[in-house]
């Protein structure tokens, strides 16, 4: 059962925009998108600050809809999120010093999605490093010193988080010496998350239910994104163009992170707009044509927005 209530009409919306933007040239589309959209009826951020029972905003009902959203798929960038929130987490447990070199490579992990700021932290996570080959008995220990992260998602008993795997490094050219041993000869042991896993996640960052609302509040601030287009220009990496934010319109807040390598482009998004009912999206895309489509996402972003304003107005 999802963590959301599913919504009839949403998912009938979501079906429908799916099924044009496939009919607009993008063949075998429904099979290679995994969404997972939920809108609320206020803003989300900091909502379960004040609510002395964590489990009373798990209560509160949501409406969702979603496609494939179960579907494991390999995160790319996407998965710093999760690394982000193990980074809070073994800070509350006392498990790592803060320092400020930490918290610039968690910024520079988050805002420009530095895959070497990623490995420091994988690091600092697992107590393991990258490294030449190793006989099995020492492999083995590695492996499970890498598992710690995964242990813990598993401790927050989300069946969401049921199979997913996110104690990999990124890479620009790929793993080499133990990291290849680790990834298995069919690069089996990559890794995976669903749009659901992702959402429930993003979800609790913004409510402030995630580890601590000191903590999320620091994670909500490395998510947030400009979308002025002075401030894109400037970085051709921005996490805006050919993502979610490029579809939103003037005066949206954005807080995101998205994932781009040769064989996926993914986003997952927090919205607010004035006028138009927050929301959350996870899109995940794979498959060549795919990561190479800029134009997917924003599309799927102005859909879905023009819904959440439509719904606002009734509402109003």
């Amino acid at each position: 059962m999802a963590f959301y209530r599913p919504d009839g009409v949403m998912g009938a919306i979501l079906e429908d925009r799916i099924r044009s933007l496939e009919r607009e040239g993008r063949p075998g589309l429904s099979g290679q998108i995994s969404v997972c959209w939920l809108r609320y009826d206020r803003s989300l951020i900091g909502r379960a600050d004040a609510l002395s029972d964590p489990a009373a905003f798990w209560a509160e009902p949501m409406a969702g809809a979603g496609w494939r959203g179960d579907q494991p798929a390999y995160p790319a960038s996407v998965v710093k999120l999760f690394l982000l929130a193990g980074v809070e987490a073994w800070l509350q447990r006392c498990l790592l010093e803060d320092s400020a070199e930490l918290r610039r490579a968690m910024a520079d992990m988050i805002r420009d999605s530095s895959n070497d700021a990623t490995s420091l932290l994988v690091d600092m996570l697992s107590g393991t490093t990258s490294g030449p080959d190793l006989p099995e008995a020492q492999l083995r220990a590695w492996i499970a010193q890498r598992q710690l992260l995964n242990q813990w998602l598993a401790g927050l008993g989300w069946p969401e988080l049921k199979g997913c795997n996110v104690c990999q490094k990124t890479w620009g050219d790929g793993p080499y010496g133990r990291e290849r041993q680790f990834y298995g000869p069919a690069l089996e042991n990559r890794n995976r998350l669903s749009a659901e896993a992702t959402a429930r996640l993003l979800h609790a960052i913004v409510a402030g239910s995630c580890i601590s609302p000191p903590a999320c509040s620091r994670m909500r601030q490395l998510l947030r994104r400009s979308l002025e287009r002075a401030d894109r220009s400037a970085d051709p990496e921005n996490q805006v163009d050919g993502f979610l934010g490029e579809g939103l319109p003037e005066g949206a807040r954005l807080w995101s992170k998205a994932g781009w390598m040769s064989q996926a482009r993914h986003d997952a998004a927090y919205v607010e707009i004035d006028g138009y009912l927050p929301f959350l999206l996870v899109v995940f895309s794979e498959g060549r044509e795919r990561a190479g489509d800029g134009k997917l996402l924003p599309a799927l972003a102005r859909d879905l927005s023009e819904a959440c304003r439509r719904e606002a107005s009734l509402d109003g």
